[in-house]
């Protein structure tokens, strides 16, 4: 059985994060989403908003689930008996910061790799950044996000 993890700060999860959660999933036999905490950063989402906005989003792909972390990927992913640490790459500024984050975490742990997932284009651009900046502004998001995502920033935004 092939297990992936697919780390993240997800603040919030995107469509582009939500693509390639599903074209992972029909490569490995597990997805195991890793909400990451970072305590360097405070997210607009807590932990938990993160976390439930994301198990309700992928809900219906029965081949993943979700957890929370903190540390470093490559032990989440030993945590949890998985080979390979999935990536999306929207550009090639992604490629170059994702490629040495990738070699570091090889370094680590060489029974480990990295399988990079080019973004399809129409998510190309989207960054859950631009989605809270373009929500803060009461503009619609909603073929950017997931519904219960698209709820949540109406709430926080007052929109």
């Amino acid at each position: 059985m092939v297990k992936a993890v697919y780390p993240g700060s997800f603040d919030p999860v995107t469509n582009g994060h939500i693509d390639v959660i599903t074209r992972a999933a029909a490569i490995v036999d597990e997805v195991i989403i890793g909400v990451l905490v970072n305590k360097k950063k405070s997210p607009f989402f807590t932990m938990e908003e993160r976390f439930e906005m994301l198990k309700k989003s992928v809900e219906d792909i029965p081949n993943v689930t979700v957890k929370t972390f903190e540390g470093t990927t490559v032990d989440f992913a030993k945590e949890n008996d998985a080979r390979i640490i999935v990536r999306g790459l929207r550009a090639v500024t992604d490629y170059e910061n994702e490629m040495q984050i990738a070699q570091t975490n090889r370094q680590i742990c060489e029974d480990i790799e990295t399988l990079f997932l080019i973004t399809s284009l129409e998510y190309a651009f989207l960054s859950s950044t631009i989605v809270k900046e373009i929500a803060s502004f009461g503009k619609d998001v909603s073929s950017w996000v997931p519904k219960v995502v698209e709820d949540r920033l109406r709430e926080k935004f007052k929109y």
